[in-house]
């Protein structure tokens, strides 16, 4: 898509963003359009790849996930296909829910969830440490969250 977005397209992302579950009838009156064009919109939105899915957000704590690290992962560059394999690896652990190539101390960010403590460290020490291409990690336990924002940071103007 050419990322140009005309009003309408740019209050339908914000309004999906806040609240995926409205129907399609309450986005069209709070748009301002019938109920037919404003699927249209939608429908073009997700094909063109602007909107990616629709997801159900879970409270971590309440089926008992308790622990978010955030770990730094220095990779060994000399080991042949590092990266790759890396990556297959981390592929394969559920408890690891994001991983960012990054620049600056370490070459990964991983973010991970866990039921608690022991249940991390043993995903430290049985898991992430036993990945031959890693040559450091460094462990950043999360206290608290103060903000998420669901709102991606754009001019829907």
């Amino acid at each position: 898509m050419d990322n140009k977005f005309d009003k309408i397209d740019l209050q339908i992302l914000k309004l999906l963003q806040s609240n995926s579950k409205i129907t399609n009838l309450e986005l069209s009156k709070q748009i301002g359009l019938s109920p037919a064009p404003t699927l249209e919109r939608v429908k073009k939105l997700e094909q063109n790849g602007i909107i990616e899915s629709y997801h159900a957000k879970v409270n971590m704590q309440a089926i008992g996930l308790n622990v978010r690290t955030f770990v730094l992962v220095d990779l060994k560059w000399q080991k042949e296909n590092a990266l790759d394999r890396f990556v297959e690896k981390i592929h394969e652990i559920p408890e690891v829910t994001e991983c960012y190539i990054i620049t600056g101390d370490a070459d990964f960010l991983l973010k991970v969830v866990c039921k608690d403590i022991p249940t991390y460290e043993q995903l430290l020490f049985k898991t992430l440490s036993q990945i031959e291409e890693i040559e450091r990690l460094k462990t950043l336990i999360t206290m608290s969250k103060v903000k998420k924002e669901k709102l991606l940071p754009f001019n829907y103007e």
